[in-house]
């Protein structure tokens, strides 16, 4: 707070204009997004499952599910450089295709989806497995498949879940750092998102990294701010309503 306030607000507002500021935010924008659609369309089949079936193993995908969230970003990054970099075993795959992923902004959209996927599936996860068992019987006594009840109950009725998992996920990868600039770099314009241009721009420059910080703390602070103000899904499948049903 203090290092804003000898910031003139003035030349703060000013320096929001700046090619670089505005470079470093497009990507930061894009990458997070691009990252949080992944960790849908892959987390969310991944949340059904832990919740909703009992197998061998299941303990340790949780495990390995959960590791990012507690795992440094510095020893991800690296992880993610020895499995997908040129020498890495699936790094050496990708080659063969001709596509590296280290030091590209791919790279930024991987290492945000692996260090944010923990917190969409995990909420999404207790949703799932919140929703009563009756109206999953309800709904198989009139003969809806499986993909029918998924679409039309578990969804609706663990939807607060998804918000949050959403907005956490987004949040989570917009503020990606050390994985991203081990496996990803710190290119301008390729791979320094908003994170890595304050770490940047603190060195040199003051008032970037300022513009750039408060930048960052408004779109979290909006995030959250969705979160706490998102609709709870369909009137039907709400809290109040169902205990009124």
């Amino acid at each position: 707070m203090a290092l804003v306030l000898r910031v003139p607000p003035a030349r703060l507002v000013a320096r929001m204009a700046d090619p670089a500021v505005l470079e470093a935010l497009r990507l930061s924008l894009v990458t997070s997004l691009g990252a949080t659609l992944a960790a849908v369309v892959l987390g969310l089949p991944l949340a059904w499952l832990l919740a909703t079936r009992r197998f061998p193993g299941r303990r340790l995908l949780e495990v390995i599910v959960d590791l990012p969230m507690v795992l440094p970003p510095t020893v991800a990054g690296l992880a993610l450089l020895l499995a997908l970099g040129r020498m890495g075993l699936a790094g050496r795959a990708l080659s063969a295709f001709g596509v590296s992923l280290p030091f590209t902004t791919a790279a930024v959209v991987v290492a945000q989806v692996f260090m944010a996927a923990p917190f969409f599936i995990s909420p999404v996860r207790a949703g799932l497995a919140s929703v009563e068992r009756r109206y999953l019987d309800a709904a198989a006594t009139l003969r809806s498949d499986g993909t029918h009840t998924f679409l039309h109950v578990l969804l609706p009725l663990s939807f607060p879940s998804l918000v949050a998992g959403v907005a956490m996920c987004c949040a989570r990868a917009l503020g990606e750092f050390g994985a991203t600039i081990t496996f990803a770099g710190n290119l301008p314009g390729v791979t320094q998102t908003m994170p890595l241009a304050v770490y940047v721009a603190f060195q040199t420059d003051l008032e970037a990294s300022v513009t750039l910080a408060v930048l960052l703390l408004v779109f979290s602070a909006a995030l959250l701010l969705a979160l706490r103000l998102a609709p709870l899904g369909p009137s039907w499948a709400r809290p109040d309503a169902r205990r009124n049903a």
